[in-house]
């Protein structure tokens, strides 16, 4: 059993030029006295790994490139397998500042004015107390839209449903460990839909964050873009009719 209460999991794949200025500010007695870092490398083709192994961290190293939700349910299983309470997952490209892992954790251990604690803590570049953040038109477009879509079929507004930055609890990290629960590629919108009507509470907080200054993100190119936009719609309505129907519980 861990003694640490919290799991920062770091999903990675050709990132070489961003893990050591992410992992200087990452790994701090201010974070590592209350948090582990574990870095799931998803058969990254250049030095990804070997930079991640020279810090005070975990790797996990995949041999085939199996996606980003799969990257984060692997790390999903293993803060089960150890016991940790919380789990803050932060994208590896450096755009997240590791200022917002204290308060994502400060966040997932307060209760709101009925008691309650929430289950997934999401850092949004769009509410109240986020810094300006420029996004593309194509970009603010599918933000638009799947925020719709999530108030369509849950009534709950979610203003940043593609952020990375996210705190879960034990009983939401433990529920995406289990096969068929995560979406393995683009697990967005989507599965913030699917936790909402199983009755996970989710909520929003400010967060800070950058422009990604190098490396190439998984969303870049107009073909990947179009791809996403056209995928993501599809998954959601399948999550939906799954729910439901009773199909998924």
């Amino acid at each position: 059993m861990n003694m640490k209460k919290v799991l920062i999991i770091v999903p990675a794949f050709n990132e070489e030029a961003n893990m050591a200025a992410l992992f200087k500010n990452l790994c701090t007695p201010g974070i590592q006295s209350f948090a582990d870092i574990l870095v799931v490398n998803d058969a990254s083709m250049d030095q990804t790994g070997y930079i991640a192994k020279t810090f005070d961290v975990t790797v996990v190293t995949h041999v085939f490139n199996l996606g980003y939700g799969s990257a984060l349910q692997v790390g999903y299983k293993y803060a089960v397998r150890w016991g940790y309470d919380y789990v803050i997952q932060i994208d590896a490209d450096g755009q997240h500042n590791t200022s917002n892992i204290a308060h994502i954790y400060q966040c997932l251990t307060t209760p709101d004015a009925e008691g309650n604690l929430p289950d997934i803590v999401i850092g949004s570049r769009f509410v109240e107390g986020s810094q300006s953040f420029k996004v593309s038109g194509l970009k603010k477009f599918s933000l638009g839209l799947y925020s719709w879509m999530i108030k369509k079929t849950t009534g709950k507004t979610i203003t940043d449903p593609t952020s990375g930055l996210q705190g879960l609890s034990r009983r939401a990290f433990t529920y995406y460990s289990n096969f068929g629960n995560f979406d393995y590629y683009y697990p967005d919108a989507n599965m913030i839909i699917q936790m909402l009507l199983l009755g996970f509470r989710v909520v929003e907080t400010a967060s800070v964050m950058h422009e990604r200054i190098a490396g190439v993100s998984m969303h870049s190119g107009l073909i990947r873009q179009m791809t996403y936009m056209l995928i993501m719609p599809l998954s959601i309505w399948s999550v939906v009719i799954r729910i439901k129907s009773g199909l998924q519980k």
